[in-house]
């Protein structure tokens, strides 16, 4: 039997997994949309490819992703470990969605960070130019 993708579901779990809420995609998408519209548009399981770039552009990743992506079979894939290459070590994640979660909140640290870091920087400038 062949497991069919849901591309419905996969805009849902990347729009989650990226933190954008139904009525902020609807936005994006144009101003025919809806959190309504977008909400329907979750529970089809397949959609048409022209809509699908679109979402992918709004989303900022691969069509191809929406077009693909089986949870099952990346569980299955995954085996629920992943290798941390930073420490060498081999860490257990029960849920592989935790592991793409905690890399996105280590790039907005990073990113804070660097704001913070370009703040300083510019606050030192300013002492210096006066």
């Amino acid at each position: 039997m062949e497991h069919k993708v849901h591309e419905g579901r996969n805009v849902k779990r990347f729009r989650e997994m990226l933190g954008i809420k139904q009525d902020a995609l609807a936005w994006e998408l144009g101003e025919d949309w809806s959190q309504k519209k977008v909400s329907l548009l979750e529970a089809k399981e397949t959609i048409d490819e022209s809509l699908l770039k679109q979402i992918s552009r709004a989303l900022k990743i691969p069509v191809e992703a929406l077009q693909n992506f089986d949870e099952e079979q990346a569980i299955n894939i995954i085996s629920s470990t992943f290798h941390d290459s930073s420490t060498g070590v081999i860490v257990n994640y029960n849920n592989p969605i935790d592991k793409i979660l905690q890399l996105h909140e280590e790039k907005i640290e990073l990113y804070e960070r660097m704001l913070k870091e370009k703040d300083e920087m510019m606050a030192e400038l300013k002492k210096l130019i006066k």
